[in-house]
């Protein structure tokens, strides 16, 4: 199924679905392929094809690369926002407001975890891994896809499992927080510090652009080393900023001198480097109990 209305940008790989003019004087015929070009004022697409040409054509008139052959053997997709909205086990906000760090233009960003039914694995086109929406700043993860990552100790996750507000849980959901602990292992000492990583990149960015970095990012980044601290010595995701709000808020508004930070974000690598050494967490995740819950989701989820 094509979906309408949403605006693709420069460079997407597309097929036309139907024979069009091109810019030459003649016909570029339907299962063309080319890549998005550029946008016209009215709202139609140029379509530079691979062998040079353009043609003009309005969204209706192509798909998206990866979508054409399913909808020219008639493969329709799981409405993944259904699937939200009719089989979400467990919701939560996250981010700044989680964090007790948001301000008045704070988005509420929410997070699910949703349970596709076991049968829809049967069939040639399988469920969503994930789906963004159906609500905006609503994203949710299949269970089995968000096991899995958690597994992996990454942060956004563990903090959906942890996240002081909670928006919706169904009994499978009371499960799923009741199994939390198992995710939880030494790996978050790697995972989260690759976080730190990527908004440690994001400030090379910034300064090397604008010559200052955007404190946002620099508040988050101090806001990852001190839950990862915290994570690895007392084996707890701890999602609320707490004591740490307040200088947290003042680096977002950019009130601390720039070498107050710096100290701070090094002494906090060098107490993330100690926590791993007497860390209460195991080495790895509880894996088997896990994928015992999963397996016992998946059958229950069997029609009856």
């Amino acid at each position: 199924m094509m979906v309408q209305g949403l605006r693709l940008a420069v460079g997407a790989q597309v097929v036309l679905r139907g024979a069009v003019a091109d810019g030459q004087g003649g016909i570029a015929q339907r299962g063309a392929t080319g890549r998005v070009a550029a946008v016209t004022a009215d709202g139609r697409y140029v379509v530079r094809l691979v062998d040079g040409r353009e043609a003009i054509a309005r969204r209706d008139q192509f798909s998206l690369r990866t979508a054409y052959q399913d909808e020219a053997i008639g493969l329709v997709r799981p409405d993944g926002d259904r699937l939200v909205r009719e089989h979400t086990i467990y919701a939560a906000v996250v981010g700044s407001r989680a964090f007790g760090l948001d301000t008045d233009q704070s988005d509420t960003d929410t997070r699910g975890v949703y349970v596709a039914p076991t049968e829809a694995y049967w069939s040639l086109v399988k469920p969503p891994a994930h789906v963004d929406g159906p609500e905006p700043e609503w994203f949710s993860w299949e269970v089995e896809r968000f096991c899995e990552l958690a597994l992996k100790s990454n942060p956004n996750l563990l903090e959906v499992l942890y996240s002081p507000l909670v928006v919706q849980q169904t009994p499978l959901g009371e499960e799923l927080v009741g199994l939390r602990r198992s995710f939880l292992s030494q790996l978050a000492y790697q995972t989260y510090s690759g976080y730190v990583l990527s908004q440690f990149k994001k400030l090379e960015t910034d300064f090397r652009r604008d010559g200052a970095p955007k404190w946002k990012h620099v508040m988050h980044l101090i806001r990852l080393l001190i839950a990862a601290r915290g994570l690895l010595l007392e084996a707890n995701v701890v999602v609320d900023a707490g004591r740490y709000r307040e200088r947290l808020l003042q680096i977002r508004r950019g009130e601390l001198p720039w070498d107050e930070v710096e100290r701070w974000r090094l002494r906090l690598h060098g107490e993330l480097d100690d926590a791993l050494r007497h860390t209460l967490l195991p080495a790895t995740p509880d894996v088997a109990r896990v994928d015992d819950w999963l397996r016992s989701v998946r059958s229950r989820n069997l029609t009856r």
